[in-house]
């Protein structure tokens, strides 16, 4: 289980930093406009609440955003330079490596507190 573990989640490393390198090589102003356009459309895709196939719809709703939200990500990878994507890494790399804002870090959870206080305090006033 442990073994299992750590493959997923150095996969999910590496997701993570490709997705930050597909992000630098985006804005990098070498990339053909080509490779922009299929990025903006996988990523509005993909945060948009209308797909090709509905989410309640049971597991095929996820499906679509299984398969074509990688083969797009490919296609836009594809359509870069490889020399801009091998910069973009480096960049993932080091944005990587940078340590926590820790007071970034400090005010969203402070931020998520008082809104749990308001809540709670709502709820208080309207239950009471």
């Amino acid at each position: 289980m442990p073994a299992l573990f750590s493959q997923i989640s150095d996969k999910a490393r590496a997701l993570k930093r490709e997705t930050t390198a597909l992000w630098f090589a985006l804005r990098d102003p070498r990339t053909p406009w080509t490779a922009r356009l299929v990025g903006m459309l996988v990523i509005a895709y993909a945060l948009s609440p209308i797909d090709l196939i509905p989410d309640f719809i049971p597991v095929l709703g996820l499906l679509d955003d299984l398969i074509l939200v990688p083969i797009g990500i490919a296609l836009c990878i594809r359509l870069i330079p490889a020399e801009v994507f091998a910069d973009a890494r480096k960049l993932a790399e080091n944005a990587e490596r940078r340590p926590a804002n820790r007071f970034a870090g400090a005010a969203i959870v402070l931020i998520w507190l008082l809104g749990a206080w308001v809540c709670g305090v709502w709820l208080v006033k309207k239950l009471g």
